[in-house]
């Protein structure tokens, strides 16, 4: 209708934030700036009804981005899903499940769906994320396996021959002694067992975890060279 820009947006915010009538004064002012360029009084009265609205912008920030990760999905498989489980998944990707292969992934989802409204929180949560596991698998890629040196501490990293897991997502190895270990292995290599644990500031358990998922192999306990032996 003509209004200049500047208060045109000031209206604008003040409308589709439900504060048209918060401020009479102001909302006076506006309401005669309106009636000046003609806009109908309809219009002025649906403004003062409207409570919230969401901004233009957003929505199309939205779809753009909806747009692009779509494209990632489809010509960027491994980014994607990496990212995805790195970003949006992190506290409900459980490896011991996931990176075993679709076979395991399916039948954790057949037992969640034979428990229904009864499963574990923490199962439902977990079930997109299988979801697009499986996906995944049926997609022809693969998780590699978790390494002590080539792992992340939290992200899932994209390699030639599939995504490789971060330390944390091994159940009960948090991310404080995730990132703990990937400190202490830019100090070069652990000689022993006991060697990471001290330099890593980790205990038994997480050590435990580690020789669980084939991290630790060929490393011996104590850096102590036998005589006898």
């Amino acid at each position: 209708m003509g209004l200049p820009p500047n208060p045109a947006f000031k209206i604008m915010e003040t409308v589709r934030k439900g504060k048209a009538l918060k401020d009479p004064a102001k909302w006076a002012e506006y309401v005669a700036l309106m009636k000046e360029h003609n806009v109908p009084d309809w219009y002025i009265k649906s403004c003062e009804k409207i409570k919230y609205m969401f901004p233009k912008a957003h929505a199309a920030a939205y779809v753009t981005n909806a747009f692009r990760i779509a494209w990632f999905k489809v010509h960027q498989p491994k980014a994607y899903y990496a990212a995805f489980f790195s970003i949006r998944a992190a506290d409900d990707f459980d490896s011991e499940i996931m990176c075993f292969g679709k076979e395991k992934v399916k039948n954790k989802m057949k037992e969640i769906d034979l428990l229904g409204n009864n499963a574990a929180p923490k199962d439902k949560t977990m079930y997109p994320v299988l979801e697009l596991v499986l996906e995944m698998y049926e997609r022809g890629f693969k998780f590699l396996p978790m390494d002590l040196y080539k792992s992340h501490s939290t992200k899932f990293i994209v390699e030639e021959e599939g995504i490789r897991p971060p330390l944390n997502s091994i159940p009960g190895l948090g991310t404080v002694a995730a990132q703990g270990i990937e400190k202490a292995r830019e100090e070069g290599k652990f000689m022993s067992i006991d060697d990471l644990r001290i330099r890593s500031k980790v205990g038994t358990s997480v050590t435990d975890l580690l020789k669980k998922f084939g991290c630790l192999e060929g490393m011996s306990q104590s850096n102590q060279m036998s005589l006898f032996g």
